[in-house]
């Protein structure tokens, strides 16, 4: 690629584009429930939950604005929101940190619009099934359809297919490669974004482009 990747694609309307079709499971579902109709409320929208071992136990709440943006500001603003409902739901029955966290730049993909949004970009996708022989696909994003996306390999192993389709249903976890290319477009992007050169219903999930900026709470559990 030697002009970059241009993430603003002339597309078909495709079904359901911004609900997540890739969502958690256990308690990270829980959380997910109770939290994402309070981030609705206040204008963002929900990419991730993750609770993990970090610091003892940490929940990470990654979220950003619907225009892909997200502050220093904002993480605060959402973390203030999101204590209380968690304090008053209790989904986690021991003590936690609470990371609210923007996508970042090498973001998960977890929406079909995320996928259109970073054409040309190359991803790395993991699958629930075996596909053309295997479970782990890594390549540039060609072409997103209803069904699914069509990812063109940049390291193909001998006997792989170099082009696979890979259906949004079979995908388990997916997620942009940080390349040059990919840091530019999103700088590129993301300026645009502030400045209004995109319009906001027509921006897709951009990924944060110059802060992954990220407000911790304590959350004191009383067992």
């Amino acid at each position: 690629m030697t002009d970059g990747a241009n993430t603003e694609h002339e597309t078909a309307p495709i079904e359901g584009a911004d609900e997540r079709i890739i969502t958690e499971t256990g308690v990270d579902a829980r959380v997910a429930g109770i939290i994402e109709p309070v981030l609705e409320s206040i204008g963002f929208r929900l990419v991730r939950v993750r609770l993990s071992g970090l610091n003892g136990l940490t929940l990470q709440i990654m979220t950003e604005r619907h225009d892909g943006t997200m502050t220093v500001e904002d993480c605060e603003l959402v973390s203030r929101t999101l204590s209380p409902v968690l304090d008053v739901e209790d989904p986690i029955d021991r003590h936690y940190h609470l990371e609210v966290s923007s996508p970042g730049i090498d973001r998960p993909l977890v929406r079909k619009s995320d996928f259109v949004t970073w054409i040309g970009h190359i991803a790395k996708i993991d699958t629930s099934a075996v596909l053309e022989g295997r479970k782990k696909f890594r390549g540039r994003i060609a072409e997103v359809s209803a069904e699914g996306v069509t990812v063109e390999s940049d390291q193909a192993s001998y006997g792989d297919k170099p082009v696979v389709e890979v259906p949004f249903e079979m995908i388990s976890e997916a997620r942009l490669i940080l390349t040059d290319d990919l840091i530019r477009d999103a700088l590129r992007r993301d300026k645009d974004l502030r400045e209004g050169r995109i319009r906001e219903d027509s921006a897709g999930a951009a990924g944060e482009a110059e802060e992954a900026s990220t407000a911790g709470q304590e959350q004191t559990k009383q067992n």
